[in-house]
């Protein structure tokens, strides 16, 4: 193993051996190699996080379906079918034409797919995500669809700056899972809390995330 595989595998284990009980650590393998996404594998990592479904099918033909594999981007209507096929999870559900098209090509692949709601809890216009006021009924809507099952919320923050600016939106998030969690909604179940990024995410495990998506703190920088 050369030093920069060593050096991600030093990563997995100390971030892992950090996370508190009970909280599911997703590598965000965004512009990473093969041989990057394996080390980290080999260290432990069981969950893959993608933010593209082109690039996450090359990774998964590469290194075979070794880990849980998450898409945590945008998913267009386009890319649904072929998202359907690859990921175990889509994190990214936010709105109601795209839960009907997840649902429409999961039942015709005879699947049910894991979803998060994602929720744009800074109501920022650049990123994805429904608007906090309208998310239980998005959730309330999903109830009625065969083939998605509501696992929870998801919220990106902030991806640069000071982490503590991020507080307030995953405390909005984490209302917002509380509340749902104690509707009776059928193929509805609030258990994963998917906050924070590799700059954020101790801050959102304080405000109750159960899953981090952590890329640059495992792997380091991106090459220019």
């Amino acid at each position: 193993m050369d030093q920069r595989m060593m050096e991600i595998a030093e990563s997995v284990e100390r971030i892992l051996e950090a996370l508190p009980p009970g909280v599911t650590l997703v590598a965000a393998a965004k512009g990473r190699n093969p041989a990057e996404v394996e080390a980290a594998l080999q260290a432990g990592i069981a969950h893959i996080g993608h933010n593209y479904v082109q690039e996450a099918q090359k990774m998964i033909q590469f290194l075979g379906r070794k880990a849980t594999w998450h898409l945590i981007g945008h998913l267009q209507q386009n890319k649904v079918r072929r998202a359907v096929q690859l990921f175990d999870v889509i994190e990214t559900v936010d709105s109601w034409p795209l839960s009907v098209a997840i649902d429409r090509h999961c039942a015709a692949a005879g699947k049910v797919m894991s979803v998060l709601v994602e929720i744009n809890s800074g109501r920022e216009a650049n990123k994805t995500g429904v608007m906090p006021e309208e998310v239980d009924d998005l959730v309330q809507r999903l109830s009625d669809l065969k083939h998605i099952r509501v696992q929870g919320l998801m919220t990106m923050g902030p991806r640069f700056g000071d982490p503590e600016e991020a507080r307030p939106f995953f405390q909005a998030t984490r209302a917002a899972f509380e509340r749902l969690s104690v509707v009776d909604l059928p193929n509805v179940t609030m258990r994963t809390l998917s906050m924070g990024m590799s700059n954020s995410y101790l801050i959102a495990i304080e405000e109750g995330a159960n899953l981090v998506r952590i890329g640059t703190g495992l792997f380091g920088g991106r090459p220019n």
